[in-house]
């Protein structure tokens, strides 16, 4: 569960870094006809030098960002080609961040048995069976350990068959050198007994505090995929109202009704949003990772 769900969030990292990526190379395209723009202006003295400029600056920022993104993109492939048993290679990829399928809503009514799948809950509940059978073995050992029958398979009588608890003499009612056990060490398996009852309810608290903490991390997740799809819906709303800014911007610009600052800061608040943008989207799909591991492996 572990291996899938890192291999799961790698490749959705992967394909966030992948949008970024191509986010900021429409963004350096859209920014040399900027400075094209801007410079043919100038030449027709339309436009200042700074206007120039300032469209450099927007494309440098972008171009900055290039490299470090391919260096992510680069590192993300090697981590999950050596998850996959590999050695660092490309990762081929299927559909793009944008074009993933999100699951159906959390189904209602969801029961809470489900998340007794988890296997750190299946160890704290096998640690509590395994310390509750230790309370039995510490309560045998109090029984005395005598043969009830002789050598021969017969019956012996009562007082002959406790004497042997306190004789060592071998004859023919056979018995171990455990039998003296019960009275020479009694102490000793009282705190034993103490000491198995002791770990079983040690592992019946940790048994408790582990399905506490399943839970909380059910609830976490569920609340993380819920908000974060939030999220991503009202940052698609910024971006596209931060195109429709700037589509006007440039429009106003080129008619003289305003200065390129305006273009600019619509530009650079365009571009950081759409990175916001991406990266809301595999947050989103990283929250959906979280849930298939809180539960165990989704809700299926």
């Amino acid at each position: 569960m572990t291996l899938i769900s890192d291999v799961a969030s790698d490749y959705f990292a992967l394909l966030q870094l992948d949008l970024q990526l191509q986010i900021t190379h429409e963004t350096v395209n859209t920014q040399i006809d900027s400075v094209k723009l801007t410079t043919r202006r100038l030449e027709r003295g339309v436009a200042t030098k700074l206007d120039v400029l300032q469209a450099q600056q927007v494309l440098d920022t972008a171009n900055a960002v290039v490299p470090d993104l391919e260096r992510q993109i680069a590192q993300e492939e090697n981590a999950i080609s050596i998850l996959l048993g590999n050695y660092p290679q490309d990762v081929p990829r299927g559909l793009p961040l944008v074009e993933q399928t999100l699951p159906p809503e959390v189904p209602p009514g969801l029961p809470s048995s489900i998340i007794d799948r988890r296997p750190d809950i299946r160890e704290a509940e096998q640690n509590l069976i395994a310390a509750n059978a230790e309370i039995g073995v510490a309560k045998a050992e109090f029984f005395p350990q005598i043969s009830l029958t002789g050598s021969g398979g017969g019956a012996f009588g009562r007082s002959s068959a406790f004497s042997s608890l306190t004789t060592s003499q071998l004859g023919i009612w056979s018995y171990g050198a455990q039998v003296s056990q019960p009275i020479f060490t009694g102490g000793a398996l009282r705190g034993n007994l103490r000491l198995a009852e002791s770990q079983h309810r040690q592992a019946l608290i940790a048994y408790r505090q582990t399905i506490q903490r399943a839970f909380g991390d059910v609830s976490d997740a569920l609340i993380g995929y819920q908000k974060l799809h939030q999220v991503r819906v009202a940052q698609e709303t910024s971006v596209k109202d931060l195109q429709d800014s700037v589509s006007t911007s440039l429009i106003r610009y080129r008619g003289g009704i305003t200065t390129y600052l305006e273009v600019l800061d619509g530009q650079r608040s365009l571009f950081n949003a759409e990175i916001v943008l991406a990266q809301a989207r595999g947050s989103e799909y990283q929250s959906l990772v979280q849930l298939y591991k809180a539960l165990g492996g989704g809700w299926q």
